[in-house]
């Protein structure tokens, strides 16, 4: 019996060596070689080494000196983490197009959006208003930046134009030309904005 066990033991370990360590060490190693930042999971620093996010992963920003993200579905706790101390995690809404409560939301958004900024009197893009199906979504369309950057100029004390110009820097178009939409990274744009501000200061 042992002449018919043995052999599979030994298929077993050798198995599990090469698909279990071996074969995930080599994709590793060399993702980590070829794309360090993704293999990484996309952490973004603050100019000073640290680490403040992933590209990948929403964060919420309210103050009027930022761009602000897609809304969160886990509001009044937005863009919260399932392994972190709160309940709340990322999720989608799960409001159908006819639920009198996407309208009081959208509503509200809207609202809100106006508040921030009264001389903006222009029709507000669709994803500053409704929330994403993951509720954590890092990117915005170019069109929610740019309605933003009068609000952000003004809180930031610089030039609309400034503004602007960043938002049209790090507009990322379609993958491969075909695929999704044209979008900015709001953790990547609001960084690259205190950049901006802290060297404006420097400089005065």
């Amino acid at each position: 019996m042992w002449s018919h066990i043995r052999p599979a033991i030994v298929v077993i370990v050798i198995l599990s060596a090469l698909t279990g360590l071996a074969y995930p060490m080599l994709v590793t190693g060399i993702a980590a070689v070829a794309f360090p930042l993704q293999a990484n999971g996309s952490i973004l620093n603050n100019g000073a080494g640290k680490a403040v996010g992933s590209r990948l992963i929403g964060q919420y920003f309210s103050e009027p000196g930022y761009f602000w993200p897609r809304p969160s579905a886990t509001s009044p706790v937005p863009y919260t983490s399932c392994n972190g101390p709160l309940a709340d995690c990322g999720s989608g809404s799960n409001l159908g197009p006819t639920n009198p409560a996407l309208f009081a939301a959208v509503k509200r958004r809207v609202a809100r959006l106006r508040a921030a900024d009264p001389t903006e009197k222009g029709p507000v893009p669709v994803d500053l208003v409704t929330s994403s199906a993951s509720g954590l979504d890092p990117d915005i369309s170019p069109a929610a930046a740019l309605y933003q950057a009068a609000r952000v100029a003004k809180a930031r004390g610089l030039p609309v134009t400034k503004v602007r110009q960043l938002v049209e820097h790090f507009r990322r178009g379609r993958l491969w030309g075909v695929l999704g939409a044209p979008h900015v990274n709001v953790l990547e744009l609001n960084l690259a904005l205190d950049r901006l501000s802290s060297s404006k200061r420097s400089g005065e």
